[in-house]
C-alpha cells in the first residue's frame, strides 16, 4: 500500500508564490509518473502538471510559465513551484502517484491541500 502525504498549501495574496510538496510512503518500488492536479467545488478535477520518471514534464496551458513541477526520485517526493498566482487558481491540489509496489501497480492520491488566492 502507498500513501502521499502532501504539505504546503495555504493563504497568498495574488501574485505571490507558494510552493507544494507530497512523498509517497509505504510498499513503494518503483515510481514512474507523478502529478499535481486541481479541483474547484462544482467543477471536475483537472491535471495541472506531469512530471515522469525521467524528468519529462507537461503543463496545462492556465499554468505554464507560472508553475514548475519537479521530483526528487531518491525520496520518492514531487513538488510544485507556484508563482505568480491567481485568483483562479484556488482550488484544492491533489498529489497523484503512479508505479509499482513489489505486488503490484498503484495509482495514488494524497489528501489535497487548500491554496486560496486572495486579490
Amino acid at each position: 500500500q502507498v500513501q502521499l502525504v502532501e504539505s504546503g498549501g495555504g493563504l497568498v495574496q495574488a501574485g505571490g508564490s507558494l510552493t507544494l510538496s507530497c512523498a509517497a510512503t509505504g510498499s513503494v518500488f518503483t515510481v514512474n509518473s507523478m502529478a499535481w492536479y486541481r479541483q474547484v467545488p462544482g467543477k471536475q478535477r483537472e491535471s495541472v502538471a506531469v512530471i515522469t520518471s525521467i524528468g519529462t514534464t507537461n503543463y496545462a496551458d492556465s499554468v505554464k510559465g507560472r508553475f514548475t513541477i519537479s521530483r526528487d526520485n531518491a525520496k520518492n517526493s514531487v513538488y510544485l513551484q507556484m508563482d505568480s498566482l491567481k485568483n483562479e487558481d484556488t482550488a484544492v491540489y491533489y498529489c497523484n502517484a503512479r508505479g509499482f509496489t513489489p505486488r503490484a501497480p498503484f495509482d495514488s492520491w494524497g489528501q489535497g491541500t487548500q491554496v486560496t488566492v486572495s486579490s
